[in-house]
């Protein structure tokens, strides 16, 4: 007698359709019937995808509560800010402060500066004597975050952000992130104290890092922004260094 896919071992129905694509798997497979919704639906499955894919550790095992989310939270992290590394000149920043001898861009190290940690990064944006300031906002359903995964699970939103001061200025650093509603309501901000570096400082890169955790139901955008400038008012380039910036969402760790 023919035998067709349905009449084949859970087991071996698992390990085939975990090669399938995520949209395929939801958008097809599980309304093909009972039976593949049912195994679609499977943590085993899941659990599968994710050893695929290299999301699996064996210390995971009993704080996951669902592998499918697991799975598609790790599938879909990656760094939201685009050109953070000002390889794109200014392109999907918004200019929000623009003074003195406004924004621009260097190439690492830099005049009086330092190498990042980082030897992938090869530029930074830098501030003049007036204040400067760009941002970015994010619209989470664009990248791929439903509401109901945002308000349901509330994965984690982890911001970092380096900067560097020149040896030979004094300057500022600031940064601000805003979780918003659909009608851009704060719901949850971080905005640490503006960070003051002295002249003759070590100049070195230093990272700030900020992971956002239960917060409210209703998330719909992120809204990211830093800059500053000079604290001495030298007409050119003597203000704080931003680069690298990223803001990843991920599983509850």
């Amino acid at each position: 007698a023919m035998t067709t896919i349905s009449d084949l071992p859970e087991d071996v129905l698992v390990e085939l359709l975990s090669l399938l694509p995520v949209r395929d798997l939801l958008r097809t497979c599980r309304l093909v019937c009972t039976q593949w919704r049912y195994v679609v639906d499977l943590t085993t499955l899941w659990k599968r995808k994710c050893q695929r894919d290299g999301f699996y550790r064996q210390s995971l095992d009993r704080s996951i509560s669902d592998w499918k989310i697991f799975y598609m939270l790790c599938h879909l992290k990656r760094n939201l800010i685009k050109n953070p590394r000002a390889e794109e000149n200014f392109q999907h920043w918004t200019l929000d402060d623009n003074e003195g001898d406004e924004w621009k861009i260097e190439d690492l190290p830099g005049a009086h500066g330092n190498d990042m940690p980082d030897p992938t990064v090869h530029k930074y944006f830098v501030t003049s004597y007036g204040p400067c300031f760009k941002s970015q906002l994010i619209t989470l359903k664009k990248e791929g975050y439903w509401n109901q995964l945002m308000d349901e699970k509330r994965p984690e939103i982890t911001v970092k952000d380096w900067y560097a001061a020149r040896f030979d200025c004094g300057c500022r650093y600031e940064l601000t992130v805003r979780l918003l509603s659909k009608d851009y309501i704060v719901l949850e901000e971080f905005h640490p104290e503006p960070v003051v570096i002295e002249q003759w400082s070590d100049a070195r890169w230093r990272e700030i890092s900020h992971t956002f955790q239960n917060y409210p139901a209703g998330v719909r955008y992120i809204w990211f922004q830093h800059g500053g400038q000079d604290t001495q008012y030298w007409a050119g380039w003597y203000g704080i260094r931003v680069t690298n910036s990223s803001i990843t969402i991920g599983p509850q760790t």
